[in-house]
């Protein structure tokens, strides 16, 4: 029997870990170099979240990873350091523009420029914007498991939580410009400030010149860019907020972050934020930039266009543990992001899974399931793919769950929607994605001459076998028939050293029969639809087509 995480002491697990090449390991150990040098009691995990659009999944899949970074580090040190992970929402951020996929978008365009906690809700389900989306994206990070602490830049700001580090900028002030200046344009460095002021008078975050900063007494002034009077407000208790790059510093020092990864598209903002943070006497977290998603189109995704998949759509049609997976996989390359790469994550989820089980614990430290389920992958549930489950649907047309397990329960006696729940979740997500996904786009094609000979063949050869044949026996006879021209391929050998078959024979099966370009391994799919279900289906074929 494998040996598993719970078979092993701390020690042990660890041995392992210090040398496991799975990449939340690698993340974990520069945190652990980075402890040798600067000892803590506690490690602060951050990601961040800009709520000016609804939430995406890259939003969720920062979270994530960080989470199995965090994990990773707890097995590193045989968990002797407490860790916390911070959710970090900018809703002080200025409304720069109304978001393409909102209602009541002139509601919202009203109240451009100010923080988005003080934008009034367009969904008219919370006090404002800002909390509308820290509740979504909370919800989600909640039902999913996360262990993390959410924290609002509005109440860091305005409960004083920043003060210490916002009084910390402006006695730095100089190092802080002397950061920014060269990484601007000549008309923007002529009038940047680090501060925004938040205009007492219309509650817009103002980008104006500072005139003048007080550091004794902890404040700025500027000249009203409406009024022209001079005003002098606080940098504290959320009267000012800075701009994003010295902000993420200041964040990183006022909270002590260690560690927070970013995307590819803000390594320079990185590099300036890291430079400020040592000019405030900190130390810029570990991390590092993963790739962007890209939507159908290569375009990256965005929160205000709402390309890409949103959290709510994935997990229509997919578990979160498939999710996970996407989530898991080459953090460091750029991915599409769209409804046709859902079937194989929920597949190749299952696939390692099942694997898990016969691995060691060196293989399995490797293994995705591992990082996805914090070191305790759950025992497999589903004995059907769920490419199969889209083929049952599909060749059936089922509009309801009770068709599908009809198939199920003939083919695995005992197997129900009460003894396998995980399997009744996938039941449902195969439904909506074929009434979403695979039913428009289903178009049957026309055999030629000898393609209907070939599958009347098929229809006579299948009629042939016993009801309950097995999936092998049905598979055996799909061959033997496609084994003529044009479908013969004798530079392929068998398994029994009989000739092969080309894959026009298979795809001839999938596009006639199931109206698509690819399909499952057809023994398989006939033995679970059943075969008079298989000959019917050929049956209406050739008679669609005659």
């Amino acid at each position: 029997m494998p040996e598993s995480a719970a078979d092993l002491d701390p020690a042990a697990l660890r041995a392992l870990a210090e040398n496991a090449s799975a990449w939340p390991f690698e993340e974990a150990r520069k945190i652990v170099a980075r402890l040798k040098k600067r000892p803590k009691d506690e490690v602060i995990f951050e990601t961040g979240y800009g709520p000016s659009g609804l939430p995406h999944i890259g939003t969720f899949g920062e979270v994530a990873r960080t989470t199995m970074v965090r994990h990773a580090f707890r097995v590193l040190t045989e968990d002797s350091i407490a860790t916390r992970l911070i959710a970090f929402s900018d809703d002080m951020d200025g409304l720069r523009k109304v978001p393409d996929n909102i209602p009541n978008k002139e509601l919202v365009a009203a109240h451009l420029g100010k923080p988005l906690t003080r934008v009034p809700d367009p969904f008219g389900t919370h006090d404002s914007f800002g909390a509308h989306n820290n509740a979504r994206l909370r919800a989600f990070l909640d039902a999913f498991g996360f262990d993390y602490e959410f924290l609002s830049s509005t109440e860091c700001y305005t409960s004083g939580r920043f003060d210490a580090a916002l009084r910390k900028v402006l006695a730095r002030f100089d190092a802080v410009m002397a950061v920014m200046l060269p990484s601007l344009r000549e008309e923007r460095a002529a009038s940047y400030s680090p501060f925004l002021p938040v205009c007492p008078r219309t509650g817009v975050v103002l980008q104006v010149p500072i005139v003048a900063r007080d550091v004794d007494a902890g404040t700025i002034s500027y000249d009203d860019p409406e009024t022209g009077e001079r005003v002098t407000v606080p940098v504290t208790g959320g009267a000012c907020k800075l701009q994003w790059k010295p902000d993420w510093a200041m964040r990183w020092v006022a909270l002590g972050v260690d560690y927070e990864m970013a995307g590819k598209d803000l390594i320079d903002s990185v590099k300036l934020s890291g430079e400020i943070c040592r000019a405030l006497g900190g130390t810029p977290p570990e991390g590092f930039n993963y790739e962007l998603f890209l939507d159908d189109k290569g375009q990256k995704i965005s929160k205000s266009k709402g390309n890409g998949l949103t959290i709510d759509e994935w997990l229509r049609y997919a578990s979160p543990e498939s999710l996970s997976l996407f989530m898991y996989r080459e953090p460091k390359a750029a991915k599409r992001l769209y409804f046709d790469v859902i079937p194989r994550h929920v597949d190749e989820y299952a696939q390692y899974l099942d694997g898990y089980q016969r691995q060691d614990m060196k293989q399995r430290l490797a293994n995705p399931v591992w990082h996805i389920h914090a070191g305790r992958p759950p025992a497999v549930e589903v004995p059907i793919s769920f490419s199969m489950l889209l083929n049952l649907v599909s060749a059936s047309n089922a509009e309801n769950a009770e068709t599908l397990w009809g198939f199920i329960g003939r083919y695995w006696p005992g197997v129900t929607p009460q003894s396998h729940p995980k399997l009744d979740q996938q039941v449902q997500y195969a439904i909506h994605y074929f009434r979403d996904f695979v039913l428009p786009a289903k178009r049957f094609r026309e055999p030629t001459d000898a393609e209907r000979a070939a599958l009347l063949d098929l229809r006579d050869a299948l009629s042939q076998l016993a009801a309950d044949a097995s999936a092998e026996a049905i598979q055996e006879v799909v061959y033997e028939v496609g084994r003529r021209e044009p479908f013969l391929d004798q530079k392929k050998k068998g398994k029994d050293g009989k000739p092969g078959v080309s894959l026009d024979w298979f795809n001839l099966l999938y596009q006639v029969l199931l109206g698509q370009e690819k399909g499952p391994r057809f023994g398989s799919f006939a033995a679970i639809y059943g075969l008079k279900n298989t000959i019917d289906m050929i049956d209406g074929a050739l008679a669609r087509s005659a």
